[in-house]
C-alpha cells in the first residue's frame, strides 16, 4: 500500500518587471483595448489642427509674406505656423486624455478603486495613464507631420526628431494635467481647463514670431509651456538646431517630472486614504 502523497502547491509563475518593476503596462492594455471600440474619436484631434493649418497658415499667409523663422531667416508664414500647430496638437491630445478621461473614471467610474484591489499601485496608476496619454498625442503628432512632409513644410534631416520631441510635449502636458484633474470636483471645473489651454495656444509665439510682442509681455510668454515646445519643433522641422534647444528640453522635462510626483502623491491620498 503506497502512502499518501501530499499535494504540491502550484508553482507561482512571477512576471518580468516591467517600467523598473512597475505594472504600469497593465493599464496601457486596458486602455487599448478600450481605445479599439472608440478609435473614431481620435480623428478629431488628426483634423482640427489640419484645419487651422489650411486655414490661418495658407489662406491668411497670403496675405501675411514672409515671416522671421528660427536665426532670423525669413520663411513663408505656413512654414512659420506648422510647426507650432504640430506642438498645439500634442498638447490638445494629451490635455484630452488626461483631464476629461482621467476625470471620469476617477469620480465616476471608480475605475482605480478596483484597480487597487490587484497588486498594482498609485504610482503604476500614474505612469500607465501618463503613459497613455503620450501613445494618443503620438498618433496625433505623427499623422500632422505626414501632413507636413507632403506638403513640403520641412527642411534639413531633424524633421523626424519632431515626433519625440512632441511626445515631449504630451509628456509635460499630460503629466500636469493629471495631476490639476486630481484637485477637481466637478464637471463645471473644466471650464478652468480651457482657460488654461485656449490662451496658451493663442499666445505662445503660435501664430507669430515672439519678437511681435511688447517688450513687457515677452518674459511671461517664454514661461508658456506650449512657447517651449513650439519652438523645440519648429527648430527640428526647419532644420535649424543650436544649444538654446536644451533649455527648452530641460523646462518641459522638469515640468513633466512634476507633473508625475504631484499625480503620484494625490492618487495615494485620494484612493488609499
Amino acid at each position: 500500500m503506497t502512502a499518501p502523497t501530499t499535494p504540491t502547491a502550484p508553482t507561482r509563475i512571477t512576471p518580468l518587471p516591467v517600467l523598473g518593476g512597475l505594472r504600469a503596462h497593465r493599464l496601457l492594455e486596458r486602455n487599448l483595448l478600450v481605445a479599439r471600440r472608440v478609435w473614431t474619436v481620435f480623428f478629431s484631434g488628426v483634423l482640427e489642427p489640419i484645419f487651422y493649418l489650411f486655414s490661418m497658415g495658407v489662406g491668411l499667409g497670403a496675405l501675411v509674406g514672409n515671416v522671421t523663422g528660427p536665426g532670423g531667416i525669413p520663411i513663408e508664414y505656413v512654414a512659420f505656423v506648422a510647426p507650432s500647430l504640430l506642438a498645439a496638437s500634442a498638447m490638445n491630445g494629451a490635455v484630452i486624455e488626461s483631464t476629461f478621461n482621467i476625470f471620469f473614471k476617477l469620480r465616476y467610474g471608480k475605475v482605480y478603486d478596483g484597480i487597487l484591489t490587484t497588486p498594482m499601485k498609485p504610482v503604476d496608476i500614474a505612469v500607465g495613464e501618463i503613459s497613455w496619454c503620450l501613445i494618443r498625442g503620438a498618433l496625433y503628432s505623427a499623422a500632422f507631420l505626414v501632413i507636413l512632409v507632403v506638403m513640403g513644410l520641412t527642411s534639413g534631416w531633424w524633421w523626424p526628431l519632431a515626433l519625440p520631441a512632441a511626445v515631449l510635449i504630451g509628456f509635460a502636458f499630460a503629466a500636469c494635467g493629471m495631476a490639476a484633474t486630481t484637485y477637481m470636483k466637478s464637471w463645471q471645473d473644466f471650464d478652468l481647463v480651457q482657460l488654461v489651454t485656449l490662451p496658451l495656444f493663442l499666445f505662445s509665439a503660435t501664430f507669430y514670431p515672439l519678437e511681435v510682442y511688447p517688450d513687457a509681455l515677452q518674459p511671461f510668454i517664454g514661461l508658456s509651456p506650449l512657447y517651449h515646445g513650439a519652438e523645440i519643433i519648429r527648430g527640428l522641422v526647419l532644420g535649424v538646431v543650436d544649444i538654446t534647444m536644451t533649455g527648452h528640453v530641460a523646462f518641459l522635462l522638469v515640468m513633466g517630472l512634476i507633473g508625475v510626483a504631484i499625480t503620484r502623491r494625490r492618487l495615494v491620498k485620494l484612493l488609499l486614504t
